[in-house]
């Protein structure tokens, strides 16, 4: 699966990933009005409102990238209902060619981890019928709990061709309470680098391992060494632009040549139209708002790339 991705982003010369978050004030207030008029003030009005903020993000801005990154927090919020806008989101980006990384992080052991790994990159087989429940391509994980909880998500992508990034310096403020703690001269979070590349050496697809880490762009030194460190490992960098992550930031996670690394971006993108340099195209067209910002990043990303001589 990961050369998928990596023919993806070399075909659009664009290393981001869009992360479809929809806060409910992130919605266009026409958008919830329409729905509460049409279903009543009720979660399946939002979840309704979400489906069709995220169809038209995906719209606007699928020619431009290779991957979407729902995050199922922002679903499961609204219940029921914003589950089933889940899992249309999922199926109408994969619908229009991109590659889609279910921000799940999920992590637990034995026959519980191997379910999660079912349930988001597998498959479930009745009567000879196969069903896919939730079908995103990538998932994000959690390694805490150790092998246990990883293994069952590594069998998985093998026989399903899919692929996971691992969780291993966020970015976050507090990552450091528990990822930066020295075990044996070092610190947690390059025990885990070292740990997902041994793991990934069970999934190789081309250049790169199924098994990718995740690595905030707020940490960039860091990030220069989990690159050395997991040299077949792609690495999902969150933390760009709002988290205050800049584009010079991010050219340690990349390899010579460009790639190695996708960087997201999500109420960046899918909010730009309530920020100051987009205004001009007003919350009715707040999906073109979005498609200029992508265009932005992808610009932003690829002339830091090209200054440190990367690509």
């Amino acid at each position: 699966m990961i050369q998928q991705l990596v023919d993806k982003i070399i075909k659009t010369d664009a290393p981001i990933v869009v992360g479809l978050d929809p806060m409910l004030d992130y919605l266009p207030k026409y958008l919830l009005n329409d729905a509460y008029e049409q279903k009543g003030k009720n979660l399946e009005a939002i979840s309704d409102a979400v489906w069709k903020f995220n169809k038209e993000i995906i719209d606007a801005t699928y020619d431009l990238i290779p991957a979407v990154k729902p995050q199922i927090a922002m679903y499961e919020q609204f219940g029921i209902s914003g589950l089933i806008a889940f899992v249309k989101t999922v199926d109408y980006a994969k619908s229009k060619g991109l590659i889609v990384i279910g921000d799940v992080k999920r992590g637990d052991i034995g026959s519980t981890s191997a379910a999660y790994a079912t349930a988001h990159l597998g498959s479930i087989t009745i009567d000879g019928s196969s069903f896919a429940p939730f079908a995103e391509d990538f998932a994000t994980v959690n390694p805490y709990l150790g092998s246990d909880g990883i293994l069952p998500f590594v069998e998985e992508c093998n026989r399903s061709d899919k692929g996971i990034f691992v969780l291993v310096k966020t970015s976050n403020p507090s990552s450091g309470e528990f990822q930066d703690q020295q075990v044996d001269g070092r610190p947690l979070y390059e025990l885990v680098g070292k740990q997902v590349e041994q793991w990934g050496q069970q999934s190789m697809d081309g250049d790169y391992s199924n098994v990718g880490a995740v690595v905030g762009a707020t940490y960039p030194k860091m990030g220069e060494v989990l690159r050395e460190i997991m040299p077949h490992a792609f690495i999902l960098v969150p933390g760009y632009g709002s988290q205050g992550g800049k584009a010079e930031d991010l050219v340690p996670f990349f390899h010579q040549g460009g790639l190695g690394a996708i960087v997201n971006s999500s109420r960046g993108i899918i909010a730009a139209y309530k920020k100051e340099e987009y205004k001009q195209f007003g919350e009715k067209h707040f999906a073109d708002a979005s498609r200029q910002a992508v265009l932005d990043m992808i610009d932003d990303i690829n002339h830091s790339l090209c200054a440190a001589h990367i690509k």
